[in-house]
């Protein structure tokens, strides 16, 4: 064997060089480039577990990365399953069209000795029993690579998709083989989020090879997220950059420019696609979600936190009562305009259990807000609802629910900017108001302007039953009731106009 051809073996024999020299990809110009590791790639690259979660500002590469390095590690190894699942079939497209042009414009020499046998827009399948397979679902694949894309909008659009891959395609993946999920982020919602949070909380020493290792890439590491031109940076975004350099991030005056030209075009998404820290990705109104900008506004102002119990204050609940379903309770006292939002409660169980579990708190109580379906009577038992309640001791105000639910999520928005909430002992309450939304109509690709019910609906509902049903306990009028009034008003004034028409010159 010649040194050149000694040479050219020990290159091949090398995946650092292989993935910095072999491959070619299309740049964003459509240009024919060859592929070369850049920061981000190098730094997940250099840090690989089995198990790898990636939370990311967009545009750095990484699917492209994981799509070339399947394709390198199929080629180079055989009776290997590679598969790649997106959140809609033209991503998936897409990121077959990767693959398949890196594969297209390898050498011929090392194509002729690795051929692809079966080749369809979704699946390479080599001479040396390995494939490469991409699509919205693998469930029903054995795999020893799988890389999720765009996770976190699956999570958030795809619910039930998102509960598919879980439950199937990451089973598909044994123990000590290799799972990479990368996604902006999507919200306080679903699967994403949950493993990104326990991912961040594993310690390094103490992490098994099925558990997740998380991998952050924030936007101000990207060489190329800057410009040269000065514009004129708003108060809000000089407090930001500020804060940044408080936690330990310095911006220069190019990134900061940067920044605020597409904070201007973005708005607060901006922070969900370009993100600073980990914390703040999930820190941001997100389209489709009714109160994650409230939530967001509550949470910079200090009033998701400690909020203690005053026991010089009275004690009311807002209830969303479950019939075969979750019942969900708010505690919560008013101190002038403030509404201090104590305990939330919320599970599976009997009308009885949870009436004990309200009288069982040391709290002196006032009223108790319950939705419109609390004086039905159970078919199972031919209970009435409200006369079972006062005959434990718990009465019930019956707050009507409008025609109008869109109006009442208004209402409980301009509510939620006049609350103190208690960061502990209504977690799961936070993480309804979160995560309440739209649902998502997958044919137009569009948010329908109803809510979508999921678990999330329930402490929602019963927030809903708390801002509706205020002014029982305040006595004074909601905006709401203060419209109606309105459009009362100008139906009998417009009535008895057309009645004078009608009785002068008729």
């Amino acid at each position: 064997m010649t040194s050149e051809l000694m040479t050219a073996h020990k290159r091949l024999l090398d995946p650092w060089w292989r993935l910095n020299n072999l491959y070619m990809i299309q740049d964003k110009c459509g240009r024919r480039i060859r592929f070369e590791l850049n920061w981000a790639q190098i730094e997940l690259y250099d840090n690989l577990w089995y198990c790898n979660v990636i939370l990311k500002a967009r545009q750095l590469g990484i699917s492209t990365f994981i799509c070339i390095l399947f394709l390198d590690r199929c080629l180079f190894n055989g009776d290997l399953a590679a598969g790649i699942i997106a959140h809609t079939a033209s991503d998936a497209e897409q990121l077959f069209r990767k693959i398949k042009f890196a594969y297209d414009n390898l050498p011929n020499e090392l194509r002729r000795l690795i051929t692809a046998n079966t080749d369809t827009t979704q699946m390479l399948q080599f001479s040396n029993s390995s494939s490469i397979r991409v699509g919205t679902s693998l469930r029903s694949s054995t795999l020893q690579y799988l890389h999720i894309s765009e996770f976190g909008k699956i999570c958030s659009k795809y619910p039930d998709k998102a509960q598919e891959i879980v439950t199937g395609s990451l089973n598909t993946v044994a123990p000590g083989q290799y799972i990479f999920i990368e996604s902006t982020a999507e919200g306080r919602d679903g699967y994403f989020y949950d493993i990104c949070k326990q991912a961040q909380e594993t310690k390094d020493d103490q992490r098994s090879n099925i558990e997740f290792k998380f991998h952050f890439f924030p936007w101000y590491k990207e060489p190329g997220y800057r410009t040269g031109s000065s514009p004129s940076i708003p108060d809000k975004l000089t407090e930001y950059f500020d804060h940044l350099y408080r936690i330990g991030i310095t911006l220069d005056d190019d990134q900061k420019a940067w920044y605020t030209i597409n904070a201007a075009r973005q708005g607060e998404d901006i922070r969900r696609e370009y993100p600073s820290t980990p914390a703040e990705s999930w820190e941001v109104s997100n389209e489709g979600f009714y109160y994650a900008e409230k939530m967001t506004l509550a949470r910079a102002q200090g009033r998701v936190g400690f909020v203690p119990y005053d026991d010089s204050l009275l004690v009311h609940t807002a209830w969303d009562l479950g019939y075969n379903d979750s019942t969900a309770i708010w505690f919560f006292q008013v101190y002038n305009k403030e509404i201090r939002i104590i305990e939330y409660i919320e599970g599976s169980g009997s009308l009885a259990k949870y009436l004990g579990e309200v009288k069982s708190r040391k709290y002196i109580y006032d009223k108790h807000l319950a939705p419109h379906d609390v004086g039905v009577t159970e078919y199972n038992t031919g209970t009435n609802r409200q006369k079972f309640a006062a005959d434990m001791g718990i009465i019930f105000i019956k707050v009507p629910r409008t025609k109008d639910k869109i109006n009442d999520i208004n209402l409980t928005r301009n509510l939620l900017d006049r609350c103190w909430i208690d960061e502990k002992k209504c977690a799961n309450g936070i993480k309804c108001l979160d995560n309440y939304k739209k649902e998502w109509d997958d044919r137009h690709g569009c948010w329908r302007a109803t809510p979508l019910h999921n678990w999330a609906s329930h402490g929602a509902d019963a927030f809903r039953t708390l801002s509706t049903g205020l002014h029982y306990i305040t006595g004074q009028p909601t905006n709401y009731d203060m419209q109606k009034q309105a459009q009362n008003q100008a139906v009998w004034s417009q009535g008895k106009d057309r009645h004078f028409i009608t009785t002068r010159f008729g």
